[in-house]
């Protein structure tokens, strides 16, 4: 298993959960101080992402990028893939294929959370939930070119009444056509929503792709009361040899939080 940090371009979403903001060069350059082996970087969209710069601050300073996210396609635009509107959710799938190609020319996944949206309107679940595997059927293909994993990411009762739970997401995939879609599997979320979060990592086994490392209180791991030693060994038991990487509040600042993630890392996997 391997360790990275999170990195946010996405001025819309400050007071979000990234550990480091706004400075893609001074976030590498830190990552790297710090030991961490890869950092996770959230765009605003791909056209303002500058890929030469990003390009070169992993080779100057030895990282890697763990994967890539598309959130601000729902903070910024307002874009779901199970929008009520064809033309919007048309629209969703361009954002996040853009981000899918350049996140794979380094060989990482693109991570789909909040623009899975929700069931509301007076729509059917069923009907979000087709509209979400028709989206990932589309989009899974693009990630297989570059020879890399598009990532669902479960997230908490607060933030969807679509995948919340990790069962949702094995769900889910096991609908698909596509076969390289993978889990992302957040601690935090967990937190909230399984009653076991060892044995829910254990019973996806080979379909956990990532995981975000984070302790119950979206803090950095060893500032809340996650208990981590059993998720660990879940991990290890499915030969998950992906990134655990740090989305996480930035408190009581991204430097300390970052320090704090390494030194967790490290005790856990020691």
């Amino acid at each position: 298993m391997r360790s990275a940090v999170t990195i946010s371009l996405v001025p819309e979403a400050s007071g979000g959960p990234f550990v480091f903001w706004h400075d893609l060069a001074a976030g590498c350059a830190q990552a790297a101080e710090l030991g961490f082996d890869a950092v996770e970087v959230f765009p605003r969209s791909a056209p303002e992402l500058d890929v030469a710069l990003l390009r070169s601050c992993l080779d100057r300073h030895g990282l890697k990028l763990a994967a890539m996210g598309t959130g601000a396609g729902w903070v910024v635009h307002k874009l779901r893939l199970t929008d009520h509107e064809e033309a919007v959710r048309r629209r969703a799938c361009a954002f996040i294929g853009e981000i899918i190609d350049i996140a794979g020319s380094f060989g990482a996944p693109a991570i789909i959370g909040s623009m899975q949206g929700r069931t509301e309107g007076g729509v059917s679940h069923e009907q979000h939930l087709a509209w979400l595997a028709e989206a990932l059927d589309e989009l899974a293909p693009r990630a297989a070119e570059h020879g890399t994993t598009l990532l669902i990411e479960p997230l908490n009762r607060y933030e969807t009444n679509l995948i919340r739970s990790v069962a949702d997401g094995a769900k889910l995939i096991g609908s698909l056509k596509a076969d390289n879609v993978k889990l992302l599997c957040d601690l935090f979320h967990m937190n909230i929503e399984e009653r076991d979060i060892a044995g829910a990592l254990s019973d996806a086994g080979r379909l956990v792709g990532h995981v975000h490392f984070a302790d119950s209180n979206r803090r950095a791991v060893g500032f809340g009361h996650t208990p981590m030693s059993p998720i660990i060994s879940a991990l290890r038991r499915i030969g998950f040899d992906g990134y655990l990487s740090a989305e996480v509040l930035p408190l009581p600042d991204s430097n300390e939080a970052a320090r704090q993630t390494i030194a967790s890392f490290r005790a856990c996997l020691q």
